[in-house]
């Protein structure tokens, strides 16, 4: 059985510790360190390399809710789940306001208050920084799958592209990640209270542990992280076109889109021909490239298929097509040059409060801005292209956000496409924030992620994580590089979302062990009343 972490000459937590409390200059001093917690972790994300922030901020949260009652544990999170989320997520207001972006920001720091508490709770048992991480875990799990079919953005492995626990990904992907965040940042956080606080030495064993193993584990499997070209190479070419401005009123201007897209390709061509540049074996279009259907009309057809003409290889085409029920669906078709579209890819998971509008006649309330979002249909299963010696696996922009989604894209691919349009965010952090999540996936399945953007930024990820080639915002480009396929299942993949399974499970175990001793706690106190 486990006994609380409790010594004789340190009180048990009971219903009455609350009133205890210092005076509320001391509950508001807690609030600020904990908003200020979250904005360390926000500031922890891309475009910044401050990835060691990250495990800094989780230490500064585990301080203050370190034997706190489960409620306080709530609120205290909450105010750090705001610090980060409410500038992490400025994007989703961009064009339609704070209808979006609050509302939005808020809920997801409401999640992260449930999982503060279950932190709470689980910090009475021994070794309580292992088990509040495994509780974090859970609590970003809950997030990938509510509310509005889940919202993963934000995930502490997204912190984390130029950090040391990048190799875990390619071990058990983003949850582990997560894990060794948390671990190494509850760690710290006992650490310095064993020394400062408690000053008992003698019990610093395991805080060391806890702050140092998955720092060590991540070293370990950098052997895992393969970059080797074990399924040939490729000549891949990814196409920016960039957008006439930005905003939700790019559509409005979609030829013009689609036609920068085809001068940049067909320029691309000029330069192949010139010998400045190597011949691609396949081509990269982003997402919304053509938002003009080209079945419906011939114009589009027309000009897509002379920008593959031209540049002699099939070409993936974002593209926009409307089903028989006049229902859009966010598409990406595979175009050859001889024999045109010849296989299509739709859109699996769709952003909310963009290509759908959760609750539109609710949110109708409060604005109209709700009716420029879309009511786009998904698809329902993965499609891999076969492009030249190339298998590729897509994932459209949002959907490189969530574990399942892109572990089936990359099922039988030698390579990961990302078509994304990010012009609708402007000049926003959203596309960098993106960016991260595909350099993670890089490494988590061993590939070479190709990224094109309709107005930045494009790149080429190698399996590593590395970028080796990317662009700025709102500006045309064409990005071509040889690039290695790769067929090697990662650990990550072959285990695929059973670890992620696992460390839910003991974190809901662990909660539950906490709230029985605090729970034999509170009766024995009552006895003695």
């Amino acid at each position: 059985m486990i006994a609380p972490a409790v010594s004789p000459d340190e009180p048990a937590l009971s219903d009455k510790s609350d009133v205890s409390a210092p005076a509320w200059r001391n509950v508001l001093l807690r609030v600020l360190v904990s908003a200020g917690a979250g904005v360390l972790i926000y500031l922890s994300n891309p475009p910044r390399t401050l990835w060691w922030l990250a495990p800094v901020g989780i230490a500064m949260l585990g301080a203050v809710i370190y034997r706190r009652r489960a409620r306080a544990g709530f609120g205290y999170t909450l105010c750090a789940g705001l610090g980060y989320f409410v500038p992490l997520l400025a994007w989703t207001g961009e064009f339609v306001g704070a209808v979006a972006w609050l509302p939005l920001s808020l809920a997801e720091a409401a999640l992260l208050g449930l999982a503060g508490a279950g932190i709470a709770a689980v910090s009475v048992l021994p070794a309580w920084p292992v088990w509040a991480a495994f509780v974090w875990v859970a609590g970003e799990y809950l997030r990938s799958l509510f509310p509005f079919g889940g919202f993963p953005w934000g995930k502490l492995a997204f912190t984390q592209p130029d950090g040391v626990f990048l190799p875990l990904a390619a071990i058990a992907g983003t949850p582990l990640i997560g894990l060794a965040v948390t671990m190494t940042g509850f760690g710290l956080t006992a650490l310095v209270r064993t020394l400062l606080v408690d000053r008992r030495p003698r019990r610093i064993v395991a805080p060391v542990v806890a702050f140092a193993l998955p720092v060590v584990a991540a070293f370990g499997a950098l052997p895992l992280v393969g970059t080797d070209a074990n399924d040939g190479e490729a000549t891949v070419a990814v196409i920016q076109g960039n957008v006439p401005r930005a905003g939700l009123d790019f559509n409005a201007q979609r030829r013009a889109v689609l036609d920068n897209h085809v001068a940049r390709t067909e320029q691309l061509a000029r330069d192949v021909r010139a010998g400045r540049v190597a011949q691609p074996d396949l081509v990269i279009w982003p997402e919304n490239s053509s938002d003009i259907d080209p079945y419906r009309n011939p114009d589009a057809w027309s000009a897509i298929n002379d920008a593959a003409r031209a540049i002699g290889t099939p070409i993936a085409v974002g593209s926009v097509l409307v089903g028989d029920d006049d229902l859009p669906r966010n598409t990406v078709l595979l175009w050859d040059p001889e024999r045109g579209p010849i296989d299509q890819y739709t859109k699996r998971k769709l952003q909310p409060f963009g290509e759908t509008m959760p609750w539109r006649g609710f949110f109708r309330i409060f604005t109209s801005a709700v009716d420029r979002a879309g009511k786009f249909v998904p698809g329902t299963e993965p499609v891999v292209f076969k492009m030249a010696n190339a298998r590729v696996g897509i994932a459209t922009c949002y959907e490189v956000a969530f574990d399942d989604v892109v572990r089936e894209s990359v099922a039988g691919a030698n390579i990961l496409a990302v078509p994304t349009n990010n012009a609708t965010f402007g000049w926003t952090e959203m596309t960098y924030q993106q960016l991260a999540m595909d350099r993670v996936r890089a490494v988590e399945h061993g590939r070479t992620v190709a990224v094109a953007a309709t107005s930045g930024v494009s790149a080429f990820v190698r399996p590593d994580g590395s970028v080796t080639q990317s662009t700025g915002l709102f500006t045309a480009a064409a990005l071509v590089e040889r690039v290695p396929l790769r067929s090697t299942t990662t650990l990550s993949d072959q285990l695929g979302p059973a670890p992620e399974w696992a460390m839910v499970l003991v974190g809901l175990g662990a909660l539950g062990i906490a709230i029985m001793i605090r729970r034999r706690g509170r009766q024995a106190t009552d006895r003695t009343e």
